[in-house]
């Protein structure tokens, strides 16, 4: 009995032992949203890190025949899982975005004749490009493979935070070659390269830079290229029309010459190789200086052994998979697990080895105490990228918040990031989110970061009047039409960015603050017509603009949206909307209405980032204002609608496909709605210090929290018929109320969801039962 009693129990550890060491990156997909909208790439990178690895399938232009070519939209990402051909491996990319830059130091194996232009996709004998075949490319969290088929070569890429690693496997050859490209890039265009240079320091290194003008408007890119092999030969060209050569003429530069500088730049290293022999590459990136490049190359991959980095980089991905582990089935893990892999790419350290970064102001800064960071999305990523990081990574949370204040000290105008990366502001977008994800973070209770000088950040943001209407903002109580096409929807979000504002600054003690951005934060108010149910834009003369169409995207007043989307976009005071649109029945048909609608194709055919895959009716998931809508039934007393909407999003726009995501994932903001939604709830008013509740889609969800305690979610009897909520439990006692709160959260224990094929429209309907509104529901 006892040999019986003690081998269940080997089992069971075993058991126990073999659940906690899975491995999750076997349910990831990087090859998910690499078709059409989704903008993400299937190459190789570390978790936030700074190199992202990874295949270019065309080099189109930004500019065709002196326009904007529309085609250059597809490749945000630089690769469609459609294209036949690879032009080479670029270190850098975004994931998800909407716009693009980078696709910085492209390489590219070759055998046989020299070629530096990178030719055609229709035609690759014309250029160093490659055919290749599906059945020969895997992918992988930090790692990617596929044969090129022109040269018989095999490709593997991995990489670590700061260093790209390639592997090639050739023929035997006595023309073998490895090209590398700096006039390539993503959202080219001639005249994008301000300089590069090449320098060759001995037959194995090669180190250099360049300078790009681009989203980026400056971008400092270094490099220290390290071969396995010594080079053999090695040439240049420069495609561009040099006007003053100096005293550089008396050398053939194009020739093993060891200093290659220009501004279209293409360069060559030849080798002899055996059949079957590898050439292993590893490229660092610095932007402070190839000094900096070297150190990190030192630092991360110090050998040459291809197989150990790409282990240790799997284990990184698996250890911050961990940070959730879910129970489902295949398909719903593979969706969750890709998401959380999305969700951890961006934003991404920038700064070498030893804490050196390139600033805003383009001076060189050593981040003391905290991990710089870059790439804030702030516009799709404030709704819940951010929060979920806050949630799950609260370390890293803290880096990114002193991040953002680190470019408040070095910007001329004293504010903080709108959306920037490497060391640049891009300006893109509408509001100040940098100000909720502090707020977020300060009220979700962390304190890693300097309150008093986050404070004044936010409140100088708030009020640089120059910037997208702030100065009639604040005269008005709304951005006029006359300021800006798309005011409306500026001043809906100023006034969420003021709102939580307002809760920093009460949080911090500073009441007068509070009260003051409380009341900017109703300025939605001002826009809203009562007549007509919507948010209208407004002249100076305080008139209400004629000829007002809802569904009209197209300077109507709002920006990637419409007024039947934008309209609800009042997440600190859904009760106030609701009063307003006619109280909780009348504001439930209105949803009921949007979600089954029909929109004419004219209303967004000219849109390049909705499609019809991402519209359910007339509710836009393609786009991040609506992110939160289908969780306002709980507000309106139908949380059981809430559970419709939210599993019909789930099961329609997130599928495991290359053409699976519905928009783009603009830097995991799409993939952190998946998580939170398939959790069971949803961060619909980020520095309210609650999540609304939702309904989950997974059996179990287990949350590894930073200071060593767990929170367990548990859906009984879930199922695609399951999808509503019987009852609900927080650490034994029954919780009645439609959200949860962050610090319930934190503290460890368990939620669990019981589930049921009909709804029970009598939970969450108690007169506390509703999540946070700065106005109550009437």
């Amino acid at each position: 009995m006892k040999n019986i009693l003690l081998i269940s129990l080997l089992i069971i550890q075993g058991l126990m032992l073999k659940a906690q060491n899975e491995d999750l990156t076997q349910y990831v997909d990087p090859f998910i949203g690499t078709q059409e909208m989704g903008h993400v790439f299937p190459g190789a990178c570390a978790p936030f890190g700074i190199v992202q690895l990874s295949p270019e399938t065309d080099s189109v232009q930004f500019f065709h025949e002196g326009k904007y070519n529309k085609d250059v939209y597809r490749y945000c990402a630089g690769y469609q899982y459609t294209d036949k051909s690879i032009v080479g491996f670029a270190h850098t990319h975004f994931s998800g975005t909407g716009h693009s830059d980078l696709g910085d130091f492209l390489v590219m194996p070759t055998v046989g004749k020299v070629q530096h232009n990178p030719g055609t996709i229709d035609d690759t004998s014309k250029g160093y490009r490659s055919l290749f075949r599906k059945e020969t490319e895997a992918a992988e969290p930090g790692y990617y493979t596929v044969e090129l088929d022109d040269y018989k070569i095999k490709a593997e890429l991995t990489a670590t935070q700061r260093v790209g690693f390639h592997r090639y496997t050739f023929p035997k050859s006595d023309a073998a070659h490895i090209i590398l490209d700096l006039t390539h890039g993503i959202y080219n265009y001639d005249g994008k390269v301000l300089w590069s240079t090449i320098r060759v320091e001995n037959d194995t290194l090669v180190t250099g830079y360049r300078i790009t003008r681009g989203w980026a408007r400056t971008n400092y890119q270094y490099f220290a290229m390290s071969f396995s092999k010594p080079i053999k030969s090695y040439g240049c060209s420069n495609n561009e029309e040099v006007k003053y050569n100096g005293f550089w003429r008396k050398f053939d530069q194009t020739d093993n010459f060891p200093e290659m500088a220009g501004k279209a730049l293409t360069a060559n290293f030849d080798f002899d190789t055996e059949e079957g022999e590898e050439i292993k590459i590893k490229f660092a990136l610095s932007a402070v200086s190839t000094d900096g490049a070297l150190k990190n190359l030192q630092a991360e991959v110090p050998h040459f052994e291809f197989d150990r980095t790409r282990s240790e980089v799997k284990q990184m991905w698996n250890k911050e998979l961990s940070r959730i582990k879910v129970e489902a089935d295949a398909e719903k893990k593979t969706a969750f697990y890709t998401s959380m892999y999305h969700s951890f790419i961006h934003p991404s350290e920038y700064m070498d080895v030893d804490g050196q970064y390139r600033g805003l102001d383009h001076n060189i800064h050593q981040a003391d105490g905290f991990t710089n960071y870059t790439i804030f999305s702030l516009w799709d990523t404030y709704r819940a990228q951010h929060p979920l990081l806050t949630l799950i990574q609260p370390e890293r949370s803290s880096d990114m918040v002193n991040s953002m204040l680190a470019h408040y000290e070095q910007s001329v105008h004293s504010i903080l990031p709108i959306w920037s990366h490497y060391g640049n502001e891009n300006w893109c977008m509408i509001g100040y989110h940098a100000v909720p994800v502090i707020a977020d973070a300060y009220v979700n209770g962390i304190k890693g970061f300097d309150a008093e000088k986050a404070l004044e950040a936010c409140l100088s943001s708030a009020n640089f009047d120059s910037y997208e209407g702030i100065g009639e903002y604040k005269k008005y109580g709304y951005v006029p039409h006359e300021t800006s096409h798309y005011g409306a929807s500026i001043t809906l979000e100023y006034a969420y960015d003021d709102y939580t504002i307002a809760q920093l600054a009460k949080a911090m003690g500073k009441k007068s603050v509070a009260n003051e951005y409380m009341k900017r934060s109703e300025y939605w108010r001002n826009l809203f017509d009562r007549h007509t149910g919507y948010v209208r834009p407004k002249t100076k003369a305080g008139d209400h603009l004629d000829n007002f169409d809802p569904l009209d995207t197209h300077g109507a007043g709002f920006i990637e949206g419409n007024s039947w989307n934008y309209s609800l976009y009042v997440p600190q005071n859904v009760g106030g909307l609701i009063n307003e649109m006619g109280g909780k029945e009348r504001f439930a048909q209105h949803l009921d209405s949007l979600f089954t609608m029909h929109i004419p194709d004219e209303y967004f055919e000219h849109t390049e980032d909705i499609t019809r895959e991402g519209i359910m009716g007339g509710y836009v998931h393609g786009n991040e204002p609506s992110h939160h809508v289908a969780y306002m039934y709980n507000w309106a007393g139908k949380p059981w609608k809430t559970a419709e909407r939210i599993h019909e999003i789930m099961r329609t726009k997130y599928l495991n496909k290359p053409d699976g995501l519905c928009g783009n994932d603009d830097c995991g903001q799409m993939s952190a709605w998946y998580i939170f939604s398939s959790m069971g709830f949803y961060p619909v008013c980020p520095g309210s210090g609650e999540y609304v509740i939702g309904s989950p889609s997974v059996e179990k969800a287990v949350l590894q929290l930073e200071n060593g305690k767990q929170f367990t979610i548990r859906a009984k009897n879930v199922s695609s018929k399951n999808i509503y909520i019987k009852s609900v439990t927080l650490n034994g006692q029954a919780l009645n109320r439609t959200f949860i709160r962050h610090s319930d959260i934190v503290k460890g224990g368990e939620l669990i969801f019981h589930m049921s094929s009909r709804p029970n429209k009598k939970w969450g309907l108690e007169g506390d039962a509703y999540p946070y509104s700065f106005t109550p529901v009437k």
